[in-house]
């Protein structure tokens, strides 16, 4: 079992950048796909990136493509979340995923296939 910890939000005005952070503590992440997902009040949570164990492939929501970026240092056991240009419309919490997988090139989009979840740190975009 891994824990997962998020850190990294915070309040940014329209077409800042923020720098997220999923820490894993106790073991390394290498045998871990892993997503970001967020959550807007009154909104279901959603699918934001995710990346594969080895990290040479990536997936993203079309709401952010172009904007965010997902990286991960297995060493560390760390996966990042990289927010540029962001947007009124991304305030949320996010929440960093991890799922156990044997490929090291599969990525997972679905919200139910990950087991293991972080509690979130929130994201505020003033406009």
């Amino acid at each position: 079992q891994v824990q997962l910890v998020e850190s990294g939000g915070g309040l940014v005005q329209a077409g800042g950048s923020l720098r997220l952070s999923c820490a894993a503590s106790g073991r390394s992440l290498s045998p871990y796909v892993v997503g970001w997902f967020r959550q807007a009040p009154g909104k279901e949570r959603e699918f934001v990136a995710a990346i594969s164990r080895s990290g040479g492939n990536t997936a993203y929501a079309d709401s952010v493509k172009g904007r965010f970026t997902i990286s991960r240092e297995n060493a560390k056991t760390m996966v990042y979340l990289i927010m540029n240009s962001l947007k009124p419309e991304d305030t949320a919490v996010y929440y960093c995923a991890a799922d156990v997988r044997t490929s090291a090139l599969a990525v997972e989009t679905r919200r139910s296939e990950y087991d293991y979840w972080g509690q979130g740190t929130q994201v505020t975009v003033s406009s």
